[in-house]
């Protein structure tokens, strides 16, 4: 696709991992907490969107998922073995599959005819806004997150550096 939607999904496997080993502190009693207008409890949260990256994978890549979010909560250490392997296979993805030739999907039990960028992007959106979630459920409960925006990245990652005004 292009080195701009590699770096995206980079952001993305950074992103759930942030948030993740912010919940690794969390005990079992935190991760059920949920707020008004997310999608479940943190836990919950996570293994939808984990379980989600596998499905498109799946349709992208054909690679089979090993997550599904019908079964029991296998813990937040788990749930960051699952993204670390998602997130890099999106990567790869994400720089390898041709976005703009048709193909024939599994969508809601029925064969569906769509680019491949749709599902690319449906992967980013879904991360961001479950992320979202989880991120309200934290803050609702007064538990700091820390920063975790793309300028955080930016930061962490050694991307974004502050400069010496005196060395300009």
């Amino acid at each position: 696709m292009g080195p701009l939607i590699v770096e995206a999904f980079r952001y993305n496997r950074w992103a759930n991992l942030h948030l993740l080993d912010v919940c690794a502190g969390l005990n079992d009693e935190q991760l059920a907490w949920t707020a008004p207008g997310t999608y479940g409890t943190i836990g919950a949260t996570f293994q939808h969107l984990l379980s989600a990256e596998q499905r498109y994978l799946w349709r992208l890549v054909g690679r089979e998922a090993s997550l599904n979010e019908d079964q029991p909560f296998p813990g937040i250490a788990e749930l960051r073995r699952h993204a670390e392997s998602s997130g890099d296979a999106l990567i790869e993805a994400a720089a390898s599959v041709a976005h703009d030739q048709d193909e024939v999907y599994l969508f809601r039990n029925q064969r569906v005819r769509m680019r491949p960028g749709v599902i690319v992007l449906q992967a980013m959106h879904h991360g961001n806004d479950h992320r979202a979630h989880v991120c309200t459920i934290l803050g609702a409960h007064n538990v700091e997150y820390g920063e975790m925006d793309v300028w955080a990245y930016g930061y962490a990652n050694a991307y974004a550096k502050d400069v010496d005004e005196a060395a300009c």
